[in-house]
């Protein structure tokens, strides 16, 4: 086996690992020894990403090699996540253990944050509209999705989250063939920009953002509390990365995928976020 010639290991003031390879060695580093130096030479740097169809298959628990691919990320970049969901159903999908997996954990847009895996910051949307103005909302959207015409409806239309309503006109009780059956029906029938459009309208002084994501449902939150929300944690990184897979109009991740602050990526599954991700940070 070849023996890799090195210069001395020199630590810094600041902790910073400088390592000097010999540029006659032949052999390369394992991964994880690259990684590491990598990691020394990329300060500021944060990798943030969606959840569904960025991580995991929509409502999917996420598979161990990208669980695993996660972790050795962390060595050389700062890395985080955001998405609609609560934490519940964040940790669902990449562990029990999420805030403390990651360096950053945003629920909800962020509206409920974590970092290192202590809660840093929360916001309330009861607080903000007022419980007339929630029931107005609420009680018209149960109306229409009553009188909506789809080929089966379940239960739980709309869940109340601490930053955020999610509506979902065939309810989210539904089983994941019938997610998957409806997400094609929508896809010919429009069904969820078309109420989106109705509440958009009918509610336009109440200054709420409107978001399509997953499968089934929508999310309505007020302005500005979209994903960008989360980036207020985030002062300190010179580069913030954003990977996410519904980064069109009006889609979840549009506002923080077109923010100046992010160099955004629209990735088209998990497979195609490891694989941009490596491009990025582990092949440069």
């Amino acid at each position: 086996m070849a023996v890799v010639r090195s210069k001395p290991i020199l630590i810094n003031p600041f902790g910073d690992l400088l390592l000097t390879l010999s540029p006659s060695s032949t052999s390369p580093l394992p991964s994880q020894a690259k990684w590491a130096i990598m990691a020394a030479l990329k300060p500021g740097v944060i990798a943030l990403f969606d959840v569904d169809g960025t991580l995991t298959a929509p409502r999917k628990v996420a598979t161990p090699e990208m669980l695993t691919f996660m972790q050795e990320l962390r060595k050389v970049v700062t890395v985080g996540v955001v998405g609609g969901s609560d934490l519940v159903k964040i940790s669902e999908q990449l562990g029990n253990t999420v805030t403390n997996d990651y360096d950053y954990v945003f629920s909800e847009n962020g509206l409920v944050a974590h970092k290192e895996g202590k809660l840093i910051g929360t916001q309330s949307m009861k607080s903000l509209l007022g419980e007339e103005k929630l029931k107005e909302f609420i009680n018209f959207t149960l109306h229409y999705i009553a009188e909506l015409d789809i080929p089966i409806k379940r239960g739980t239309f709309i869940e109340f989250r601490s930053g955020m309503l999610n509506v979902s006109p065939i309810g989210r009780n539904c089983s994941q063939e019938e997610r998957d059956e409806f997400e094609r029906y929508d896809k010919v029938q429009n069904i969820r920009p078309k109420m989106v459009s109705v509440l958009r309208e009918k509610f336009a002084h109440f200054n709420l953002t409107f978001s399509i994501g997953g499968q089934i449902s929508f999310d309505v939150f007020p302005q500005g509390w979209d994903k960008t929300y989360c980036l207020r944690y985030l002062d300190g990184f010179n580069e913030i990365h954003f990977f996410g897979d519904k980064t069109y109009k009006g889609g979840n991740d549009h506002e923080i995928y077109e923010s100046e602050r992010t160099i955004g990526h629209t990735v088209t599954s998990p497979d195609d976020t490891v694989k941009k991700c490596k491009s990025i940070f582990l092949e440069n």
